[in-house]
Protein backbone atom coordinates (compact mmCIF):
# COMPACT_ATOMS: atom_id res chain seq x y z
CA UNK A 1 0.00 0.00 0.00
CA UNK A 2 1.63 3.14 -0.95
CA UNK A 3 1.79 5.75 1.94
CA UNK A 4 0.94 8.99 1.30
CA UNK A 5 2.70 12.16 2.96
CA UNK A 6 1.48 15.13 4.65
CA UNK A 7 2.70 18.75 3.01
CA UNK A 8 5.63 20.23 4.87
CA UNK A 9 3.76 23.69 7.02
CA UNK A 10 4.80 26.57 5.70
CA UNK A 11 6.03 27.79 9.20
CA UNK A 12 7.00 25.04 11.58
CA UNK A 13 7.15 24.91 15.44
CA UNK A 14 11.01 24.78 15.44
CA UNK A 15 11.33 27.67 13.60
CA UNK A 16 8.36 29.72 16.20
CA UNK A 17 10.72 28.11 18.76
CA UNK A 18 14.03 29.84 17.25
CA UNK A 19 12.44 33.11 17.08
CA UNK A 20 11.31 33.21 20.02
CA UNK A 21 14.28 32.66 21.73
CA UNK A 22 16.36 34.71 20.05
CA UNK A 23 14.11 37.36 20.85
CA UNK A 24 14.27 36.75 23.95
CA UNK A 25 18.22 36.76 24.20
CA UNK A 26 17.89 40.19 22.83
CA UNK A 27 15.63 41.41 25.74
CA UNK A 28 17.48 39.92 27.96
CA UNK A 29 20.87 41.35 26.70
CA UNK A 30 19.13 44.99 26.81
CA UNK A 31 18.02 44.28 30.49
CA UNK A 32 21.44 43.71 31.37
CA UNK A 33 23.18 46.03 29.40
CA UNK A 34 20.96 48.99 31.23
CA UNK A 35 21.32 47.59 34.55
CA UNK A 36 25.35 47.51 33.95
CA UNK A 37 25.53 51.23 32.81
CA UNK A 38 22.89 52.42 35.84
CA UNK A 39 25.70 50.84 37.83
CA UNK A 40 28.61 52.07 36.48
CA UNK A 41 26.98 55.52 36.38
CA UNK A 42 26.12 54.87 40.08
CA UNK A 43 29.69 53.95 41.42
CA UNK A 44 30.84 56.45 39.75
CA UNK A 45 29.28 59.74 41.39
CA UNK A 46 30.62 58.90 44.42
CA UNK A 47 34.37 58.80 42.74
CA UNK A 48 33.66 62.13 41.28
CA UNK A 49 32.97 63.74 44.60
CA UNK A 50 35.88 62.14 46.58
CA UNK A 51 37.93 63.61 43.25
CA UNK A 52 36.08 67.00 44.31
CA UNK A 53 37.33 66.99 48.01
CA UNK A 54 40.92 65.81 47.57
CA UNK A 55 41.15 69.35 45.19
CA UNK A 56 39.13 71.36 47.85
CA UNK A 57 41.85 69.75 50.47
CA UNK A 58 44.95 70.14 48.43
CA UNK A 59 44.01 73.62 47.64
CA UNK A 60 43.54 74.07 51.56
CA UNK A 61 47.15 72.72 52.36
CA UNK A 62 48.28 75.35 49.37
CA UNK A 63 47.17 78.08 51.50
CA UNK A 64 48.62 76.46 54.75
CA UNK A 65 51.72 76.32 52.89
CA UNK A 66 51.75 79.89 52.42
CA UNK A 67 50.82 80.81 55.90
CA UNK A 68 53.57 78.89 57.29
CA UNK A 69 55.96 79.90 55.04
CA UNK A 70 55.67 83.51 55.74
CA UNK A 71 55.86 82.40 59.28
CA UNK A 72 58.48 80.93 58.81
CA UNK A 73 60.40 84.16 56.86
CA UNK A 74 58.94 85.98 59.99
CA UNK A 75 60.68 83.92 62.53
CA UNK A 76 64.08 83.79 60.74
CA UNK A 77 63.90 87.31 60.70
CA UNK A 78 63.18 87.52 64.57
CA UNK A 79 65.85 84.98 64.90
CA UNK A 80 68.64 87.26 62.68
CA UNK A 81 67.53 90.25 64.86
CA UNK A 82 68.37 88.34 68.24
CA UNK A 83 71.59 87.15 66.92
CA UNK A 84 72.21 90.61 66.05
CA UNK A 85 71.52 92.12 69.52
CA UNK A 86 73.30 88.98 71.41
CA UNK A 87 76.08 89.91 69.42
CA UNK A 88 76.19 93.45 70.06
CA UNK A 89 75.61 92.58 73.66
CA UNK A 90 78.34 90.69 73.73
CA UNK A 91 80.87 93.01 72.38
CA UNK A 92 79.83 95.56 75.39
CA UNK A 93 79.86 92.78 77.86
CA UNK A 94 83.67 92.44 76.55
CA UNK A 95 83.98 95.81 76.82
CA UNK A 96 82.52 96.26 80.08
CA UNK A 97 84.90 93.35 81.45
CA UNK A 98 88.09 95.15 79.63
CA UNK A 99 87.67 97.61 81.35
CA UNK A 100 87.13 95.98 85.04
CA UNK A 101 90.05 93.92 84.22
CA UNK A 102 91.92 97.29 83.46
CA UNK A 103 90.75 99.23 86.90
CA UNK A 104 91.40 96.18 88.76
CA UNK A 105 95.16 96.37 88.33
CA UNK A 106 96.16 97.28 91.85
CA UNK A 107 98.73 100.20 92.20
CA UNK A 108 101.14 99.38 94.99
CA UNK A 109 101.64 102.84 95.44
CA UNK A 110 98.26 104.58 96.08
CA UNK A 111 97.46 101.05 98.08
CA UNK A 112 100.81 101.23 100.36
CA UNK A 113 99.56 104.96 101.26
CA UNK A 114 96.12 104.08 101.84
CA UNK A 115 96.93 100.68 104.18
CA UNK A 116 99.35 103.50 105.92
CA UNK A 117 95.96 106.09 106.36
CA UNK A 118 93.83 103.34 107.72
CA UNK A 119 96.23 102.29 109.85
CA UNK A 120 96.54 105.68 111.48
CA UNK A 121 92.82 105.89 111.74
CA UNK A 122 92.34 103.02 113.71
CA UNK A 123 95.09 103.83 115.93
CA UNK A 124 93.17 107.57 116.80
CA UNK A 125 89.95 105.77 116.96
CA UNK A 126 91.45 103.79 119.63
CA UNK A 127 92.86 106.49 121.50
CA UNK A 128 89.28 108.43 121.52
CA UNK A 129 87.49 105.09 122.79
CA UNK A 130 89.99 104.63 125.20
CA UNK A 131 89.17 108.20 126.48
CA UNK A 132 85.30 108.30 126.02
CA UNK A 133 83.23 106.37 128.31
CA UNK A 134 80.32 104.54 126.57
CA UNK A 135 76.68 105.89 126.81
CA UNK A 136 73.74 104.23 127.50
CA UNK A 137 71.05 106.60 125.66
CA UNK A 138 72.10 105.07 121.78
CA UNK A 139 70.78 106.97 119.14
CA UNK A 140 69.71 105.54 115.45
CA UNK A 141 68.45 107.97 113.14
CA UNK A 142 68.11 110.43 115.75
CA UNK A 143 65.68 108.27 118.17
CA UNK A 144 67.29 106.54 121.51
CA UNK A 145 67.14 102.81 121.37
CA UNK A 146 67.81 102.22 125.08
CA UNK A 147 64.32 101.08 126.33
CA UNK A 148 63.95 97.46 126.94
CA UNK A 149 59.58 97.46 126.48
CA UNK A 150 58.12 99.04 123.50
CA UNK A 151 54.55 99.97 122.85
CA UNK A 152 52.72 100.27 119.60
CA UNK A 153 49.98 103.20 119.18
CA UNK A 154 48.42 103.17 116.31
CA UNK A 155 45.72 105.06 114.32
CA UNK A 156 43.37 102.58 113.05
CA UNK A 157 40.94 105.30 111.65
CA UNK A 158 39.36 104.94 107.69
CA UNK A 159 41.78 107.31 106.03
CA UNK A 160 45.04 105.32 108.09
CA UNK A 161 44.33 101.74 106.68
CA UNK A 162 43.00 102.83 103.09
CA UNK A 163 45.96 105.13 102.47
CA UNK A 164 48.28 104.44 104.87
CA UNK A 165 48.41 101.05 106.05
CA UNK A 166 51.09 99.40 103.93
CA UNK A 167 53.67 101.98 105.03
CA UNK A 168 52.56 101.44 108.40
CA UNK A 169 53.67 97.84 108.16
CA UNK A 170 56.89 99.05 106.84
CA UNK A 171 57.47 101.46 109.36
CA UNK A 172 56.65 98.79 111.96
CA UNK A 173 59.43 96.35 109.92
CA UNK A 174 62.20 99.22 110.39
CA UNK A 175 61.48 100.28 114.22
CA UNK A 176 61.73 96.59 115.11
CA UNK A 177 64.90 95.84 113.08
CA UNK A 178 66.64 98.44 115.58
CA UNK A 179 65.27 96.87 118.94
CA UNK A 180 67.27 93.46 118.28
CA UNK A 181 65.79 92.37 121.05
CA UNK A 182 63.41 93.28 123.81
CA UNK A 183 61.72 92.17 126.92
CA UNK A 184 58.35 93.04 125.66
CA UNK A 185 55.85 94.37 122.85
CA UNK A 186 52.61 95.69 122.87
CA UNK A 187 50.17 96.23 120.33
CA UNK A 188 47.43 98.81 120.74
CA UNK A 189 45.13 101.52 119.14
CA UNK A 190 45.05 105.17 119.37
CA UNK A 191 41.65 104.49 121.56
CA UNK A 192 43.72 101.66 123.89
CA UNK A 193 41.83 98.54 122.47
CA UNK A 194 44.65 95.74 122.00
CA UNK A 195 45.71 93.79 118.45
CA UNK A 196 45.79 90.59 120.73
CA UNK A 197 43.16 90.56 123.49
CA UNK A 198 44.56 87.83 125.49
CA UNK A 199 47.55 89.62 126.05
CA UNK A 200 45.79 92.59 127.71
CA UNK A 201 47.51 94.25 130.38
CA UNK A 202 50.28 92.12 129.80
CA UNK A 203 53.36 92.16 128.13
CA UNK A 204 53.36 90.15 124.60
CA UNK A 205 57.27 88.22 124.61
CA UNK A 206 59.81 88.74 121.92
CA UNK A 207 59.90 86.35 119.66
CA UNK A 208 60.67 85.93 115.89
CA UNK A 209 57.30 84.18 115.46
CA UNK A 210 55.94 86.94 117.91
CA UNK A 211 57.18 89.81 115.30
CA UNK A 212 55.91 88.00 112.65
CA UNK A 213 52.58 87.72 114.24
CA UNK A 214 52.03 91.48 114.55
CA UNK A 215 53.43 92.53 111.23
CA UNK A 216 50.53 89.92 109.26
CA UNK A 217 48.01 90.61 112.69
CA UNK A 218 48.28 94.25 111.10
CA UNK A 219 46.08 93.00 107.43
CA UNK A 220 43.17 91.88 109.27
CA UNK A 221 43.27 93.97 112.51
CA UNK A 222 40.04 96.31 113.19
CA UNK A 223 39.29 98.75 115.40
CA UNK A 224 37.25 101.52 116.55
CA UNK A 225 39.11 105.20 116.15
CA UNK A 226 38.21 108.51 117.01
CA UNK A 227 41.48 109.96 115.28
CA UNK A 228 42.95 111.42 118.41
CA UNK A 229 46.11 109.12 120.03
CA UNK A 230 45.05 110.69 123.81
CA UNK A 231 43.01 107.62 124.87
CA UNK A 232 45.77 105.34 123.78
CA UNK A 233 48.72 107.48 125.41
CA UNK A 234 46.90 107.05 128.51
CA UNK A 235 46.06 103.94 128.70
CA UNK A 236 49.87 102.65 127.48
CA UNK A 237 51.25 105.00 130.69
CA UNK A 238 48.55 103.49 133.38
CA UNK A 239 49.64 100.25 132.46
CA UNK A 240 52.57 99.23 131.59
CA UNK A 241 55.02 102.02 133.26
CA UNK A 242 56.57 100.37 136.10
CA UNK A 243 59.45 101.23 138.27
CA UNK A 244 63.11 100.19 136.84
CA UNK A 245 60.95 99.73 133.51
CA UNK A 246 62.91 101.63 130.59
CA UNK A 247 59.41 101.99 128.04
CA UNK A 248 58.67 103.63 124.90
CA UNK A 249 55.64 104.03 122.99
CA UNK A 250 55.66 105.21 119.16
CA UNK A 251 52.31 106.49 118.27
CA UNK A 252 51.68 106.17 114.83
CA UNK A 253 48.72 108.66 113.15
CA UNK A 254 47.52 110.81 110.81
CA UNK A 255 45.78 113.55 111.69
CA UNK A 256 44.05 114.64 115.60
CA UNK A 257 40.08 115.28 115.61
CA UNK A 258 40.34 116.28 119.29
CA UNK A 259 40.16 119.90 120.96
CA UNK A 260 43.01 121.70 122.63
CA UNK A 261 46.26 120.81 121.76
CA UNK A 262 47.77 122.42 125.06
CA UNK A 263 45.09 120.72 127.04
CA UNK A 264 46.43 117.02 125.62
CA UNK A 265 50.33 118.31 126.46
CA UNK A 266 49.41 119.07 129.73
CA UNK A 267 47.38 116.07 130.62
CA UNK A 268 50.02 114.26 129.71
CA UNK A 269 52.71 115.96 131.48
CA UNK A 270 50.94 115.32 133.97
CA UNK A 271 50.34 111.69 133.70
CA UNK A 272 54.54 111.15 132.83
CA UNK A 273 55.89 112.98 134.99
CA UNK A 274 57.56 111.74 138.45
CA UNK A 275 56.50 113.69 141.82
CA UNK A 276 60.09 114.31 143.08
CA UNK A 277 61.52 115.38 139.43
CA UNK A 278 61.17 116.48 135.86
CA UNK A 279 62.02 113.06 134.48
CA UNK A 280 59.07 110.95 132.29
CA UNK A 281 58.18 107.85 133.20
CA UNK A 282 58.26 106.37 129.79
CA UNK A 283 59.60 107.93 126.15
CA UNK A 284 56.84 109.13 123.05
CA UNK A 285 58.13 108.65 120.11
CA UNK A 286 56.12 109.99 117.17
CA UNK A 287 55.51 108.98 113.68
CA UNK A 288 53.14 111.14 111.36
CA UNK A 289 51.61 109.44 108.12
CA UNK A 290 50.68 112.26 105.27
CA UNK A 291 47.36 111.15 104.80
CA UNK A 292 45.77 114.07 104.02
CA UNK A 293 48.48 115.86 101.59
CA UNK A 294 48.48 112.50 99.28
CA UNK A 295 45.12 111.78 99.46
CA UNK A 296 43.57 115.33 98.91
CA UNK A 297 41.90 115.51 102.55
CA UNK A 298 41.90 118.11 105.03
CA UNK A 299 45.56 119.67 105.60
CA UNK A 300 44.25 121.77 108.79
CA UNK A 301 44.11 118.42 110.99
CA UNK A 302 47.05 116.49 109.85
CA UNK A 303 49.20 120.11 111.01
CA UNK A 304 47.29 119.88 114.58
CA UNK A 305 48.50 116.33 114.75
CA UNK A 306 51.94 117.06 113.79
CA UNK A 307 51.91 120.13 115.91
CA UNK A 308 50.65 117.98 118.83
CA UNK A 309 53.25 115.22 118.44
CA UNK A 310 56.27 117.07 117.82
CA UNK A 311 55.43 118.70 121.24
CA UNK A 312 54.94 115.74 122.82
CA UNK A 313 57.65 114.21 121.62
CA UNK A 314 59.91 116.95 122.75
CA UNK A 315 58.59 117.02 125.97
CA UNK A 316 58.65 113.47 126.70
CA UNK A 317 62.12 112.59 125.59
CA UNK A 318 61.53 111.05 122.39
CA UNK A 319 61.60 112.01 118.50
CA UNK A 320 58.74 113.14 115.97
CA UNK A 321 59.55 111.63 113.04
CA UNK A 322 57.12 113.18 109.56
CA UNK A 323 56.83 111.18 106.49
CA UNK A 324 57.04 112.70 102.76
CA UNK A 325 55.65 110.23 101.36
CA UNK A 326 53.34 107.06 101.45
CA UNK A 327 55.59 104.88 99.12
Amino acid sequence: MKLRRRPAPEISISFLDVISCGFGAIVLLMLIAKTVEFSAVEEGEPEQHNLVALQEQLFELRGDQKVLHRDLISKQQQLTDLQLRISRLQAQLASVNKQLDKDAQPDTTESDQMALALQILQEEMARLSAKQPTKDNQLIGGIPVDSEYIVFIIDTSGSMVEFAWSRVRQEMINILDIYPEVKGIQIMNDMGAYMFPSYRGKWIPDTTNIRTSIISGLNTWSAYSNSSPVEGIQSAIKTFYAPGKKVSLYVFGDDFSGGSIHRVVKTVDQLNATRRSNNRLVRIHTVGFPVHFASGGNPKRAGRFAALMRELSYRNGGTFVGLNSLN
